[in-house]
């Protein structure tokens, strides 16, 4: 992550507080099987599925604690900047084309939300940093391609 907290988009914010709402309740379902280590009774393969289940507890504690944090951090970090591309902003893009497409940059790729594109990508990479009216080249899998930013912020009709 980097040093900076970095803002998040409300469809982000919303997808991380269901996530977070998901994994308390898997955690709860978990717990409520696990039984006192001291009072384990049965065979080995006893012993081994109360260990996954613990393992599998742990694993759902550290991903609680990480969404959690960057929920923290990203109410810190403030609303997305609507002066240059970030983490979090909304960008209406021109492609040669002709094409205009709204897109919102964001840290992880959902599989439900066609219009994100994460910071990582060719596409936003190549975003970052810049501002409404810069052209930006970036490596497609068809090949060298260009963009233009129309707006960060709100969508432009």
């Amino acid at each position: 992550m980097p040093s900076e907290p970095a803002p998040i988009s409300d469809a982000a914010r919303q997808a991380l507080q269901q996530e977070l709402a998901d994994l308390h309740t898997e955690r709860g379902t978990v717990a409520a099987t696990l039984r006192d280590s001291d009072s384990v009774v049965g065979d080995r393969a006893d012993e081994a599925d109360e260990l996954q289940r613990a393992d599998e507890l742990r694993r759902l504690d550290d991903r609680i604690s990480e969404v959690t944090m960057r929920l923290r951090e990203a109410a810190a970090a403030g609303p997305p900047s609507t002066g240059v591309v970030g983490v979090g902003s909304t960008v209406t893009v021109r492609f040669p084309d002709g094409a205009v497409e709204t897109i919102d940059i964001g840290e992880t790729a959902a599989a439900s939300d066609r219009t994100l594109v994460t910071a990582d990508s060719p596409l936003g990479r190549a975003l970052l940093g810049h501002a409404a009216g810069d052209t930006v080249s970036y490596d497609a899998p068809e090949g060298r391609a260009a963009a233009a930013v129309v707006s960060v912020g709100e969508p432009t009709s």
